[in-house]
């Protein structure tokens, strides 16, 4: 059994990206986005995404709609939709989110935006293969 205090976890992260768990259908990750960041349009073409807002206010970009979202709101991604999430506050804007299936390469720690893109560009974000 994997357990966590969620909130907790996320709010001590320091990093961009931070995969806590993955499975063979879904994965947990962990996410700060600076003040001014954002996690960058993108597109999942066959991973659902669920992403929950533990602190900090920012803006939802799902489909070109535009949503406020802040600690306690939960925004769902289905797969081929564009999306974006926005920090529009001072401080982190600090979230976990479920990918089904995994997005990511299993326990990827990415400190930055520009980590993770340089990851991602070089083909070293890769989730595990299915079975």
């Amino acid at each position: 059994m994997e357990h966590f205090t969620i909130a907790t976890e996320a709010e001590k992260n320091p990093d961009f990206r931070r995969v806590l768990w993955t499975g063979k259908y879904s994965q947990l990750v962990i996410m700060t986005i600076p003040p001014g960041g954002e996690i960058g349009e993108e597109v999942h073409e066959d991973v659902d995404q669920i992403l929950t807002f533990v602190s900090g206010v920012g803006e939802a970009v799902v489909s070109g709609q535009k949503k406020a979202v802040a600690q306690g709101d939960l925004v769902v991604v289905p797969a081929g939709r564009k999306h974006n999430f926005v920090n529009k506050g001072p401080n982190p804007l600090v979230l976990y989110t479920v990918y089904g299936p995994p997005e990511h390469a299993d326990k990827a720690v990415h400190r930055t935006k520009e980590e993770a893109d340089k990851m991602e560009e070089a083909g070293k974000d890769e989730p595990p293969t299915q079975k």
